[in-house]
This record gives structure tokens, sequence and C-alpha cells, in this order.
């Protein structure tokens, strides 16, 4: 399985979660490796492909600086590498994608992605690299693409990208309210409030997903693992790391039992007071080591 990470992807000045534990994960990958992982290098995405989906006066502002207002609207200070961080981090997201509709599964260590607006940043969240790489998948040929999002946060800004395109559709199970929207019949937002019912959850949308949504060619899974009781945002009590390696054993599963491709991308996780570097990198390789022990087919259109 092909994991894609670029040093790049941590190259932006502003220091903290999101522009820095792609590396933290990388080098843990290096100094202790789980079988059947590669780490890959990722073409760039290329100003064209991300103005397909950004608004270019944003995604000018994000080049070049200027407006310094709408160049910061993610939420940290703007400097030149920004530009080739957020490049190169969707373009994990995208090379993913491609890779999982060929192979069956495919990962990046990219994350900062669901808030983001296509004429603005939010949420530390730049470029939306689901919405990317969905439009990626469907101009390879996939006929429709689900977005899984289980981060704590909503995903308000994929929601509000995709409105317009019927065949990506996103199911979204958070704890925290930040970024809420109401949902569609395309879109589907659904709180968990108690611990005690957020696997019970998770398992009853995929079920029912699997028999009132179309079937997809491909899944992009936002793994998140800030709903983690020690994550310094978006913490609900009581999900424990137990909890969440089991959440990710049930979405590959459901994956498998869908013959859905997935691709990967990390999403949320906040170092505090109860969880440090070391403890946010192993709940992330949570994900990892359950997509390694996956097996997915490719999509058949386009092994």
């Amino acid at each position: 399985m092909n994991v894609y990470y670029s040093p790049a992807y941590a190259g932006s000045a502003y220091a903290f979660e999101t522009t820095r534990k792609s590396k933290w994960v990388a080098d843990s990958l290096r100094e202790a490796p789980i079988h059947n992982i590669t780490l890959c290098a990722p073409q760039a995405l290329s100003l064209e492909q991300v103005c397909l989906a950004h608004d270019p006066a944003y995604v000018s502002a994000i080049q070049t600086g200027a407006p310094l207002e709408l160049a910061q609207s993610q939420g940290f200070s703007w400097d030149p590498g920004l530009w080739p961080m957020v490049l190169a981090s969707n373009g994990g997201a995208v090379a993913a994608a491609l890779d999982a509709l060929r192979c069956g599964l495919a990962g990046s260590l990219s994350s900062g992605l669901h808030h983001a607006r296509r004429g603005a940043g939010l949420g530390y969240c730049t470029f939306n690299g689901l919405v990317i790489a969905a439009r990626e998948a469907l101009a390879a040929g996939a006929g429709s693409v689900l977005i899984l999002d289980l981060d704590a946060h909503c995903g308000g800004g994929t929601a509000s990208m995709i409105g317009y395109e019927p065949r990506i559709w996103q199911l979204d199970v958070s704890v925290d309210d930040y970024d809420s929207y109401e949902s569609s019949d395309q879109v589907r937002l659904h709180m968990v409030r108690s611990s005690d019912d957020y696997l019970d959850k998770i398992k009853q949308q995929l079920g029912e997903i699997a028999l009132h949504w179309p079937r997809f060619d491909l899944c992009l899974y936002n793994a998140g693992m800030d709903p983690f009781e020690g994550c310094a945002d978006g913490a609900l009590a009581g999900i424990t790391r137990e909890m969440l390696a089991t959440r990710e054993r049930i979405v590959f599963d459901w994956c498998r039992q869908q013959s859905l491709p997935v691709a990967f991308s990390l999403a949320g996780g906040y170092i505090g007071e109860k969880l440090d570097q070391q403890g946010l990198v192993d709940l992330h390789r949570l994900t990892l080591s359950a997509a390694a022990r996956a097996d997915l087919p490719p999509n058949g259109r386009h092994a």
C-alpha cells in the first residue's frame, strides 16, 4: 500500500500540529515501519488543478500573500512556504485517490482539508483536498465518490463545495459543532453527544448509506483522531484509543464488504495536557495499521 508524503507537507513556517504532524508520522514509519506500507512522494498540484475547485482570487492570495487577510483566512500566518506546502499535501490526497482507484487502497499523510471553502480558508484548512481529489477521481472515470468524514469537527467546507456536483456525497459523523451545516439528500451530518453512542452511530450510518445511497466507486476517508478524549480540541469524554482503533477496523471492514476502494487522509488531532506528540503519532498510526491489514479490491473499471 502506498502512503504519500513529502517533506514539503511540513514546509510552512507556522508550526503547529496541522503543519508538522505529517513529518512526525513519516519519521515514525521510518523508525518503526508498518508492514505493507511504502512511503511515496506525490506530484504537487498545479495552479490549474487548484483553480478548478477554488476561486482564482483566493488561490492567488495563498500563492502571493496578498491580500494578507485572505491569505491567512485559514487561521495561521502566511509565509512563502505555505504555497508549496498546500500544493504538495493536496497533491498527496489526489495521488492517494487515483492510486486507490487502481489498487484498492492508498493514503496520504495530508491534513487540514475539510473546512476550506471555495473562496477562503477556515479552521486551519487552506485548500479542500477532499473535494479536489474527488473531482480528479471523477475525471479519471469514477462514477461517484463518497467522502467519509470522521474528524471531531463538522466538514462544512466540503459540504459547501459539493452541493453543485451530484456525483460527490458526504457522510459526516462529528462530536463538535464547529463548522456545522444542514443535511440534505447528498450530505449527511450526524452529531454524537455521548461516547457510548459513538461507534454504534458510525455503524448505523454506514449501514444506512449502503442501503439508500448510490454504489460508490471510491471512498475518501478523512480519518480524524481529535474525537480522542485527550485531544486539546474537539475531544469527547470517553472516546478512548481502543475505541478509535475499533472505529478504524469498522471503516476498512465496511469498505471491504462494499468492495469499495478507499483513500485516507489524517485529519484532526491536537496535542494537549493529556496528549503528547508521541501519543498523537500513535493515534494516527491506528489508521495506518488498520489500512495495512485491509484487503480491498481495486475498482474494476480502473485497475
